[in-house]
């Protein structure tokens, strides 16, 4: 895994709150009617609503999240869902504790 592309994807204020959102999709986005957003994940549509930005905004930031491993994406007809990568935040969490503790 790229780590300065994980660094640079949670030094974004912007990002974080996407990661904070996508953490309890059912509450911040329960009102999704294309699918579950906890199975399928949240619709990019609705993400960039959330943020208030313009949907291109909004498609940078969650492609630099996939990059850096903290999302999956998905395509359902026209549409992508976006879910969180517990697994590669994890990794992440644990890296970044190893590297201050050394």
């Amino acid at each position: 895994m790229n780590r300065s592309m994980q660094i640079k994807a949670m030094a974004s204020e912007t990002r974080m709150k996407i990661l904070r959102l996508l953490s309890a999709p059912q509450e911040h986005f329960g009102d999704q009617w294309s699918a579950d957003p906890v199975e399928f994940g949240v619709c990019m549509t609705l993400i960039a609503e959330a943020l208030s930005v313009a949907q291109p905004t909004a498609s940078r930031h969650l492609d630099l999240l996939k990059q850096a491993g903290f999302i999956t994406v998905q395509k359902h007809q026209k549409w992508s869902y976006c879910k969180r990568d517990e697994a590669g935040i994890d990794d992440y969490l644990l890296w970044l504790r190893a590297e201050l503790s050394a």
